[in-house]
Order: C-alpha cells, then structure tokens, then sequence
C-alpha cells in the first residue's frame, strides 16, 4: 500500500485523527496551511470524486459538513477545497477534501486569486460548455 492517505487510514501512520465514520476519516493535516487545516477522506482508495460510491459521497461531504463548524470557530470561516485529479492540483491521489480555516487578512484570497483571471468566451463556446456540462 503506497498511499499515504490509504496508510493513514489503516492505521499504519499515526495521524491526528478528529473523527469518523464507517466510510470517512477526517484527521489533521501533516503540513497544515492554517492551524486546524483537516482533510476528510474516503477509507477506500478513491483516486477522484467520481470513483466514489454515493454511500462514501455523503459520509464524506456530510462529515465536511459537520466539521466546517468546527473550523470555523478557530478563525471564523473556511476553506473548503477538493482538487480532482493532478492536473486540478491534487498531489495525493487519493480524493481528499481540505477544511481550511480562513479569517479576514490572512492573504490567501478568494479562488479568483488562484488564477491569472476570468477567461472569456464568446456567446458560442459558453453555450458549447453548457451542452458539454448538460450532457
């Protein structure tokens, strides 16, 4: 087993864990962005969102869900971020969710910042986007 989310989950790591379900664990991050930076993972080996059964969506994302209140009253807000698949950023392919607690002036910006910019598309490629995304 060479995941090392896949190594935390079975307990081969220690990890800081902070909950869990019969499908999720959520536990802190080793390289945290802010103090208690969690991530929320599936206990099976899930490379992407979509590879996931609806069973461990709603643990997962419910679990997300129950924390984010959690993490926001460290800072008074959070980040919540999935990255699907390495060209989106995800360095660990296993799908994690990233709870990240955020607060006013911490410098990381909006997900806007992240990017060089709104791309623009005429009338004709967003609705050749649309039929894409629709079907």
């Amino acid at each position: 087993m060479s995941c090392i989310f896949c190594r935390i989950v079975s307990g081969e790591i220690p990890s800081r864990t902070v909950s869990e379900t019969d499908l999720a664990v959520a536990f802190m991050d080793a390289f945290p962005l802010a103090p208690g930076h969690t991530l929320v993972v599936p206990r099976e080996h899930r490379r992407r969102m979509q590879d996931m059964t609806a069973p461990e969506v709603a643990d997962v994302f419910g679990l997300a869900a129950r924390l984010a209140s959690k993490t926001d009253s460290l800072a008074g807000s959070t980040l919540l971020a999935v990255h699907n698949g390495p060209g989106a950023g995800q360095e660990v392919p296993h799908v994690h969710v990233h709870l990240v607690p955020r607060r006013d002036g911490d410098g990381a910006g909006p997900i806007h910042s992240m990017f060089g910019g709104a791309v623009r598309m005429s009338d004709r490629e967003s609705e050749d986007m649309l039929k894409a995304l629709r079907t």
